[in-house]
C-alpha cells in the first residue's frame, strides 16, 4: 500500500522552555524532526512526506532532512489543525482523494516501524484509525482549582497518539468543515468523529511519546538508544 505522510512542524513548543522549537532540539547529535522523518521515510508503505513549517522557521534548512527529494514543505497555520489542512490541500492538488494519509507529530521521534505497519494494515481495512495505548492508570476529573470531582471509569479509555491514518479526501473535507463550524479539533480523529466516522484505535508501544517538556527529551534519548 502507498501512503502519504503529513508532519505538522510549525509549533514553537513553548512548554519546553528552550531557545529553539522542540522539533529542532538534538538527540544523540540529530534533530528530533530528523529522527521522526527518517523513521517515516524508511517505512516501505510511505512514499512522500509533507512538512508544514512556520513562516519564521530558520532551522529547517540546517536539518539532515531538508535536502531529501521525498519531502515537500508547505506553510504552517496558526494551530496544528490549520497546518495539517494546508498540507492536505497541497496534497489534494496532485493525489487521488482515496489515497491514504498518515499524520504524525514532528515531536514523536520514537514511533516504531512495526506499529506503523500495524496501523496501515488495520486502519485501511476499517476506513481509518489511530495509534494509541489503553489507559491503565486511575483517571480523575477535577475542577479549575485542581480539586477532584470524580473518578472516571477507565474501561475502554485510550491515550491517542500518532500517526493517525485516513483517506485524503475525507480527512480534508472533515477537517475543513469542522474548523468552519468552530469545532475544537485537537487531532485528526476528532474531525473525523465530528463528521460521523468511527476511527479504529490500534494499539502501539507506550514509548511513542510526544516531546513536550524537558523530561520527555531525556526519555526519548533513552528510547532511541535501545
Amino acid at each position: 500500500m502507498s501512503c502519504l505522510a503529513v508532519v505538522p512542524a510549525a509549533g514553537a513548543g513553548r512548554r519546553m522552555g528552550a531557545d529553539i522549537p522542540k522539533q529542532y532540539l538534538q538527540i544523540h547529535g540529530k534533530a528530533v524532526i530528523d529522527w521522526t522523518l527518517e523513521t517515516l521515510l524508511s517505512h516501505e508503505d510511505i512514499e512522500t512526506v509533507t512538512v508544514a513549517l512556520s513562516s519564521q522557521d530558520e532551522y529547517w534548512p540546517d536539518t539532515q532532512s531538508a535536502a531529501d527529494h521525498r519531502i515537500q514543505t508547505v506553510a504552517g497555520g496558526r494551530e496544528r489543525c490549520h497546518s495539517v489542512l494546508n498540507a492536505l490541500e497541497a496534497l489534494s492538488q496532485e493525489n487521488d482523494e482515496n489515497d491514504w494519509v498518515l499524520v504524525h507529530d514532528a515531536a514523536r521521534p520514537c514511533v516504531r516501524p512495526e506499529d506503523i505497519s500495524r496501523l496501515v494494515q488495520q486502519a485501511s481495512a476499517h476506513g481509518g484509525g489511530v495509534l494509541g495505548v489503553p489507559v491503565h492508570d486511575t483517571m480523575k476529573r477535577t475542577d479549575t482549582q485542581g480539586r477532584i470531582l470524580e473518578t472516571v471509569e477507565r474501561d475502554r479509555l485510550w491515550h491517542a497518539f500518532t500517526p493517525q491514518m485516513f483517506p485524503l479526501g475525507k480527512l480534508h473535507d472533515s477537517l475543513q468543515a469542522a474548523l468552519a463550524a468552530g469545532i475544537a479539533v485537537t487531532d485528526e480523529a476528532s474531525a473525523m468523529e465530528w463528521a460521523g466516522c468511527q476511527p479504529l484505535m490500534v494499539e502501539g508501544a507506550s514509548s511513542n511519546i510526544k516531546i513536550t517538556r524537558p523530561a520527555d527529551l531525556l526519555l526519548a534519548e533513552f528510547y532511541l538508544s535501545l
